[in-house]
C-alpha cells in the first residue's frame, strides 16, 4: 500500500496536510513571550533581594545617626552629667520610629538618674532581664511608669556594669 498525502493514511474523507510546513514560530512564539516579559520581573527582583542593606531593620528604612539628646528627649530623659555617648545615636522608622542610645555613666549615679528621669517606675532590677546580657533593666509604657507627653510608646533601658566604676547604658525608646 503507497502512502498518501492524506491524514488518517485514506485517500478519502481526510484533510490533507502539507509536508514539512510545520508552524514551529507559533510555538516559538507561544514559549518566548512569557518568558520575555517575566525575565525583566526577575531580574528586578533579584536586583532589590540583593541591594538590601545590612543597616535596614523591619522597617525598612536604614538608620540615621541622630544626636544623643533627640534620642533620649524621645522617650522622656535626658543625658545624665558625667556620661559619655558610645559610638552614635540613632533613629529608624516608617511608619513606627526607633531611637537608639548607648553611653557610659559612674555606675553610682543610674538608679539616681532612673529614678529622677522616670520617678513612676517600678524600680529596675536584674529580674525583668530575661535572658538578656545586662545588670540591671528597666522597661515602661504608659501604662508602666513612662510619663505623660512622651513620644515614645516604650522604653528600655539595659545596663551592663563594666567594672567598679562604669556603668554602660544602652535605651532605647519607640512608637509601636
Amino acid at each position: 500500500m503507497a502512502r498518501t498525502p492524506v491524514a488518517g493514511g485514506r485517500p478519502r474523507g481526510g484533510t490533507e496536510v502539507p509536508r514539512g510546513r510545520t508552524r514551529w514560530w507559533r510555538v516559538a512564539a507561544l514559549v518566548a513571550l512569557p518568558a520575555l516579559v517575566l525575565l525583566p520581573l526577575l531580574v528586578a527582583f533579584v536586583g532589590i533581594v540583593f541591594s538590601e542593606d545590612d543597616d535596614r531593620g523591619e522597617g525598612g528604612r536604614a538608620s540615621e545617626r541622630v544626636p544623643c539628646a533627640e534620642a533620649l528627649a524621645f522617650g522622656g530623659a535626658v543625658l545624665p552629667a558625667g556620661a559619655r555617648p558610645t559610638g552614635g545615636c540613632t533613629v529608624q522608622g516608617f511608619q513606627d520610629i526607633h531611637y537608639s542610645a548607648a553611653f557610659r555613666m559612674p555606675r553610682t549615679g543610674v538608679q539616681d538618674w532612673l529614678i529622677h528621669t522616670y520617678p513612676d517606675a517600678p524600680q529596675p532590677g536584674a529580674g525583668f532581664c530575661a535572658g538578656e546580657a545586662a545588670d540591671l533593666c528597666l522597661d515602661l509604657n504608659h501604662a508602666a511608669g513612662l510619663p505623660d507627653g512622651v513620644e515614645a510608646h516604650v522604653v528600655r533601658v539595659r545596663v551592663v556594669h563594666e567594672d567598679a566604676g562604669t556603668a554602660l547604658v544602652r535605651f532605647t525608646a519607640f512608637t509601636t
